[in-house]
């Protein structure tokens, strides 16, 4: 059985579909059997960019409401004009990527609409006329696997779970939704300023496919050209544990764990990380784990798909020449 799918779309940075977005959209497009399926929701001043962007990727019925004010009101707002274009599109299934905003808005939206909520999805399939999805629980020491009856549900997935759609450009179809009257207070706020953090020269630790991080095993600053070095042959991004930050070897940006980032990258390489519990629920998601200490017990290899135990100031430099000589990088 097809189903109805609405997408919520989300600006990166640039004013684009978000990757997040992107995969969602991927998703979609299997679940609910093809395009015709699948629509997309726009809100604030890129909503005409993304919803050439959806078209990019087959989506060609988007709902929109181009309301500048959206960018910077708080999430209750923007709820409430997605909640317009689901009673316009009727979807059995609301999906959105598993960022900040989309966590934030999943129990928000599903709340308003009644619906199932579920965060962190790697897998949703169709079950007996119901909804079946698996994420990780226990800070990723499980894998539960839920079944909605009826299918009506709001999931946020978890990024990098799900391939990107394919390119395949269609004329976009927009279905304009007029935003709807909100007390004041929510449109009140608005954004001053944006100040970027800092970040290693790679892509951006939320979004990248590959990351590599440094830990205490470093044993000083200046050791940490290492991770970098690694992370510049891989096209990774670079991250650290809590002990790295608190030291003020790096900005606490670049924080994976329990009180930083939560990264689910195609390849995780821990360098000199012992594998603390809070690091751990971090990076737990990541596709293929690969730690390297010189502690045969450090906690990191009882999550590691591939482990080297060693002295990483040998290890990783050889391993960085290694990747530049493969890939053909002076």
């Amino acid at each position: 059985m097809s189903r109805r799918i609405l997408v919520i779309g989300e600006p990166s940075a640039g004013g684009h579909l978000s990757g997040a977005s992107l995969e969602a959209v991927g998703a979609a497009l299997r679940l609910g059997g093809g395009a015709a399926s699948v629509a997309g929701f726009a809100a604030g001043s890129t909503a005409a960019a993304l919803a050439a962007d959806f078209a990019r990727v087959g989506v060609a019925e988007v709902y929109l409401t181009e309301e500048p004010r959206l960018d910077s009101a708080p999430l209750a707002g923007f709820v409430r004009a997605v909640a317009t274009a689901i009673a316009e599109s009727k979807p059995d299934v609301v999906l959105v990527g598993g960022t900040t905003f989309g966590r934030d808005f999943t129990g928000r939206c599903a709340a308003l609409w009644n619906a199932a909520a579920a965060t962190g999805v790697t897998e949703v399939t169709e079950s007996d006329g119901g909804l079946r999805f698996r994420r990780p629980v226990f800070g990723g020491r499980a894998t539960e696997t839920r079944e909605v009856e009826g299918g009506r549900a709001v999931l946020a997935l978890r990024p990098h779970a799900f391939p990107l759609p394919a390119e395949a450009p269609v004329a976009s179809k927009p279905h304009p939704i007029p935003l709807p009257e909100l007390p004041p207070v929510l449109l009140a706020p608005h954004r001053a300023g944006v100040e970027a953090v800092t970040t290693g020269s790679g892509p951006a630790l939320g979004d990248a496919s590959i990351v590599v991080s440094g830990g205490r095993g470093l044993r000083a600053p200046e050791h940490f050209h290492l991770v970098e070095e690694l992370a510049a042959s891989l096209g990774a991004a670079v991250g650290a544990s809590r002990a790295v930050t608190d030291a003020g070897w790096r900005p606490t940006s670049f924080q994976v764990g329990q009180t930083g980032r939560a990264v689910s990258p195609q390849l995780y390489v821990a360098v000199g990380i012992s594998g603390a519990i809070q690091h751990i629920v971090g990076m737990i998601s990541s596709r293929v784990i690969v730690a390297i200490n010189s502690d045969a017990s450090a906690p990191i290899f009882k999550v590691a798909d591939y482990g080297l135990v060693g002295d990483l100031f040998q290890i990783v430099p050889a391993l960085t020449s290694e990747v530049k000589r493969v890939r053909g990088i002076a």
